[in-house]
């Protein structure tokens, strides 16, 4: 709590805490700045039940105040904060229109263009020239009642629409940027006082237009040269601040407001914010503290955190911009797991994690791998004290030994069995094979298991041809128990790592995550239905009787239609025009929820039971998406050479050279067969082909052995074949037949 009553003291013999602050005497005069007592001011005594307390409108510092006060400057921020706004209903200057813009300066330009004439004319007579739009502007501009009302669109503010004309805010300052710097200087100087003064509480959207019309101008994006800096990141703490503490009817308007910009205008401005955020990272680095201290207590970073979450709720809406554009990479050179910790212990202080759009993929998984590490190593501790202390002989891994024809089989009923174990480092053994796994068999291991538990002839999910997505079958056989293993083995693959080949369409991890599921995410893996049903809702004319449906759903139990009502007696209530909308909605939910409530609950509690926790919650379900299945891009071939490195072989080496001219020349199903051959994994990791670390090793002299590859390490064994065209013939023959440890 920081004390506003300067020296004043209470009645109470416990003293007050002293703050340099500023209380304004009450005046009706917006530039009345007079101070009514300031640190050498005599002392006041005040009664405890005539003390306030409010938070700043700029930088939400709680503050305590006498409550006899109008307005008062707040001691962290330096914001004069108005308590009595009874400037809403007081006369103003007139609005301003772009149209008036144009004709003030046209008249400056015509008499510029006769001075001309005359002779030439130097900067300081062009800049007296142009005073009428220099006053204009420090009026427009300095004034949050005249500004709010300025370049309207005829349209009453709502939390749709802002009632503010923003092409004629950009047009505006394009005219004024080309003008003397007289009237630049007089608009940068008007904004910063407006800024530091609003002279009324912001609560109502009406309120609030004016920081649109600021946010747009191009000058807060310019940083040539320190002083610039400073000033326009001055103006925009400010900005993100106000917008920050503003009520949730203000923050919804924004985000409506934000949602109708387009791409260009929305990116602009989230890398205004990203602009913002990087030079208070990059001045946190720079602190004597360490992270997170050096940034935790920061209430500019704060603020402009809440402000870009409007920005991507704004883009949640309207899906302009792709994910990857909000993450911020100076962010990366913070210390993540410090942040991590202070997020985790609820300290109430400012983390990155609090607002994990910020954070990119590979930091957000550098986090999970931290964490999962810090897990298994507990059990690892675990399972050696119960050792020592115990003398009970304790697995510190979570080991599975499989065989091959009974895959299914023998991976679920141990999973089943060590079932208080999932937290534990994974170790596979294939029975009857010779390999310590270091990775390799883990990755071939969940390959071959999600293969088959995906199959459609093992009955579990259904796939759709035209999405080639999958789905749970609302008509499987299996119990519950499987679909709780089948999230336990997704679980278990985030947890260690590894890429899975599944198909799951994006509606399932946002089940996952507890998110609505609509229309739009089931026209992602069932394409031909989804258009049916907008072909249905968009119909002009007698919906009743052109499609004759009636409120059931269809679906396919093993070569057989079934039919289920969506409503009590649907199946005499057809669908007209006026309630298609209804039956849509049903049968969406019908087929993402009800249907398949049983198995997505099994394989939801099988998930968490493994993978739950806060780590998991920072990312989005596109990104846990991404992360489970990896990139599905056309492999970057020079991108993987880059990342490679050799043993035995030289780069330019003709044997070298010849691998990746054969690898480039393959179609791009090939491509996908030899880095499966090569990795254990077709696909690249999340974060791009850039994190992969790979590695080609010189066999020896044998040229009739086939290459051979180290999964656990994405490691290639080559010989020096004596041409390219038995190189080729080697490398398809290994990829093409091989399977495990072994050549088929």
């Amino acid at each position: 709590m920081i004390d506003c009553t300067s020296t004043f003291e209470s009645s109470s013999s416990s003293p007050i805490t002293k703050a340099r602050i500023r209380l304004t005497e009450p005046s009706t005069s917006l530039s009345n700045t007079t101070l009514m007592a300031d640190t050498t001011s005599a002392p006041l005594s005040l009664a405890d039940g005539e003390m306030a307390y409010d938070k700043c409108m700029c930088c939400s510092s709680e503050l305590r105040y006498p409550q006899a006060v109008w307005r008062f400057r707040c001691p962290v921020c330096d914001t004069i904060n108005d308590l009595k706004p009874r400037l809403r209903s007081q006369k103003t200057q007139s609005p301003i229109s772009l149209r008036q813009l144009k004709r003030i300066v046209y008249e400056c330009r015509l008499k510029e263009k006769a001075k001309k004439v005359k002779g030439t004319v130097d900067e300081k007579e062009r800049e007296r020239l142009y005073e009428p739009v220099e006053r204009l502007v420090d009026v427009l501009f300095g004034s949050w009642i005249c500004l709010n009302q300025s370049f309207g669109n005829g349209k009453e503010t709502t939390l749709q629409d802002s009632g503010v004309a923003m092409e004629d805010v950009r047009d505006a300052y394009s005219i004024l940027l080309n003008l003397p710097v007289n009237v630049i200087r007089a608009m940068m100087t008007a904004t910063d006082r407006l800024l530091k003064r609003p002279c009324v509480p912001l609560s109502r959207p009406s309120d609030i237009k004016f920081f649109l019309m600021i946010l747009e101008n191009p000058l807060l994006t310019q940083h040539n040269f320190p002083a610039e800096t400073k000033y326009h990141h001055s103006l925009l703490k400010r900005v993100f601040g106000m917008l920050s503490c503003l009520d949730n009817t203000c923050h919804q308007a924004l985000v409506n407001w934000f949602a109708k910009s387009n791409t260009t205008q929305l990116s602009t401005l989230v890398n205004l914010v990203q602009a913002f955020v990087s030079h208070r990272i990059t001045r946190a680095r720079r602190s004597k503290l360490e992270m997170p201290a050096a940034y935790e207590s920061d209430w500019k970073i704060a603020s402009a955190a809440r402000v870009m979450a409007l920005l991507f709720r704004a883009n949640h809406k309207s899906k302009n911009l792709a994910l990857c554009e909000f993450y911020n990479t100076m962010v990366d050179y913070i210390h993540l797991m410090g942040d991590y910790g202070s997020w985790q212990s609820r300290s109430g202080k400012f983390a990155f994690c609090q607002y994990p759009f910020l954070i990119s993929m590979g930091s957000k998984m550098q986090i999970m791998e931290a964490d999962a590490k810090q897990q298994m190593e507990t059990k690892w501790r675990e399972a050696f004290f119960n050792m020592i202390f115990h003398q009970k002989a304790v697995m510190p891994y979570l080991v599975l030994r499989v065989r091959r024809e009974h895959l299914i089989e023998d991976s679920l009923r141990q999973l089943a069995q060590n079932e208080l174990d999932l937290k534990k480092s994974l170790r596979i053994e294939f029975i009857g094979e010779e390999g310590v796994d270091a990775g390799g068999l883990r990755k071939e291991w969940f390959l071959l298991l999600v293969r088959s538990l995906f199959d459609p002839q093992y009955g579990m999910f259904t796939y759709d041809e035209d999405s080639n997505l999958c789905w749970f079958n609302p008509a499987s056989f299996e119990n519950k128990d499987q679909y709780f293993l089948v999230g336990v083995v997704l679980g278990l693959a985030i947890y260690n790592s590894t890429i899975l080949d599944i198909h799951l369409p994006t509606a399932c991890y946002k089940k996952l995550f507890h998110q609505p599921v609509d229309l739009t995410d089931l026209g992602v893996f069932r394409p031909s239905l989804t258009h049916g049903f907008q072909q249905l809702l968009e119909f002009e004319g007698d919906v009743e009787n052109v499609f004759c449906r009636s409120f059931v759903a269809e679906f396919e139990n093993f070569g057989q239609r079934k039919c289920v009502s969506l409503l009590p007696d649907g199946a005499q209530k057809m669908v007209t025009n006026e309630n298609r909308q209804e039956f849509v909605d049903l049968y969406v939910n019908y087929v993402l929820n009800s249907s398949v409530e049983r198995q997505f609950d099994a394989f939801q509690r099988g998930f968490y039971h493994v993978c739950g926790g806060n780590a998991l919650s920072l990312f989005r379900p596109e990104e846990i998406e991404l992360l489970v299945r990896g990139s599905d891009e056309p492999l970057e071939i020079d991108e993987l050479r880059r990342q490679t490195e050799y043993n035995g072989f030289e780069e330019d080496e003709r044997t070298i050279v010849d691998f990746w001219s054969i690898m480039k020349e393959m179609e791009p199903e090939k491509q996908r067969r030899l880095l499966m051959f090569f990795t254990g994994s077709d696909r690249i990791p999340a974060t791009g082909a850039s994190n992969m670390h790979l590695k080609i090793t010189w066999g020896g002299n044998v040229l009739d052995r086939l290459p051979s590859a180290h999964t656990c390490f994405n490691q290639l064994v080559l010989y020096k074949y004596e041409n390219k065209k038995k190189l080729k013939r080697m490398l398809e023959m290994a990829m093409m037949e091989s399977q495990g440890f072994y050549v088929k």
